[in-house]
């Protein structure tokens, strides 16, 4: 357990000192790396129970529409708009999750697309009050009362605070028997109905509080550039969502973190070939579904048995399931009743 909170308070460093080591527009890009954690990870909630989204950065627009319109038209404060920006989203996603629940796997991947391509078609359409194409302007910062947050410094710390919240309860979530419930879906759904799962139930549950997520990143966003359109969330962006997941991996927790984290390193360490980005991206894509089915979080396990084998960071990992009972002599081997008498 000590080796999980020392791991935690040491990436909680790193982020809280991270804008004061790089230069000015590369905390802008600190920014969009703290709301994209918190879209991996919603998104990977979604698919948890084997379902495949391909609304899910139409998903986050509806978060990002529905802060604009109620910091701008309504007035509310920042602090209401981000969480209401994840209800709307959350109550899309209801209402859309029930034509959807009727399909599975490569049919659920494609309404989903078409249901996503609706909501972005009524945003292009309706001039009042979404803009149409041109989107909307405008969007009042981010401010606490007498506090003015849309500084780049202050927004990243900001943003750092609500994926840092956002993150806990989806880890909550997953350790829970609701997470459990959702994997074991993913498993085997006939099992799962055989024992009374309600699985369309359970998979509308995962659907929509992914989506809350969602909502939320899309308000962070929101505020944070001022402006929003519908070119903010079309389908091509969500072939990059989906490159995060696949990079990282969607067996852990941990996988869309690192995922999403290795390739903003490596768009960043790209920036000078911009018009070859789709390519390159393509590339990885193919090549980690071809070599790396699992992600980079199939590296995990080896690495943290190679550290066990040095003894100066043999006490940083966790020990491995029956590790820790054959160190204090619990193993029972053949003629060995130590087990037994502690027994």
């Amino acid at each position: 357990m000590w080796q999980k909170l020392l791991g935690l308070g040491i990436a909680l460093a790193l982020a809280i000192a991270a804008p004061h080591a790089v230069e000015l527009y590369q905390v802008e890009i600190l920014i969009i790396l703290a709301i994209n954690l918190i879209l991996v990870q919603s998104y990977r909630l979604v698919n948890t129970t084997g379902d495949w989204s391909l609304s899910h950065i139409v998903i986050m627009g509806t978060g990002a529409y529905g802060a604009a319109l109620l910091s701008k038209l309504a007035g509310l404060p920042f602090w209401l708009t981000v969480p209401l920006g994840g209800a709307v989203a959350a109550i899309c996603s209801f209402l859309i999750v029930f034509p959807l629940l009727r399909t599975v796997g490569f049919g659920f991947f494609i309404a989903s697309f078409a249901l996503g391509e609706f909501i972005r078609l009524i945003w292009i359409k309706f001039n009042n009050p979404f803009g149409g194409s041109r989107g909307m302007i405008g969007i009042p910062p981010a401010e606490i009362g007498p506090w003015d947050l849309s500084g780049m410094f202050s927004y990243y710390y900001v943003c750092l605070f609500v994926a840092f919240l956002s993150l806990l309860v989806m880890y909550r979530i997953d350790r829970s028997r609701i997470g459990d419930t959702f994997k074991a879906i993913h498993t085997d759904p006939d099992l799962c109905e055989s024992v009374g799962i309600r699985v369309p139930r359970y998979r509308a549950m995962a659907f929509v509080v992914g989506n809350f997520f969602a909502g939320i990143a899309g308000a962070l966003m929101a505020h944070h550039q001022g402006a929003i359109d519908p070119h903010n969330f079309e389908a091509t962006l969500m072939v990059y969502l989906i490159i995060y997941v696949v990079v990282g991996g969607v067996l852990t927790f941990w996988g869309p973190i690192l995922g999403v984290i290795l390739m903003t390193i490596v768009f960043e360490a790209t920036r000078f070939l911009e018009a070859w980005r789709p390519l390159i991206a393509g590339a990885i894509l193919i090549f980690f579904l071809v070599v790396m089915p699992g992600g980079v979080e199939i590296l995990i396990a080896p690495l943290a048995r190679l550290m066990r084998r040095i003894p100066l960071l043999r006490k940083l990992v966790p020990p491995e399931p029956g590790e820790l009972e054959q160190e204090i002599g619990y193993a029972t081997e053949p003629g060995n009743t130590t087990g037994q008498d502690h027994a």
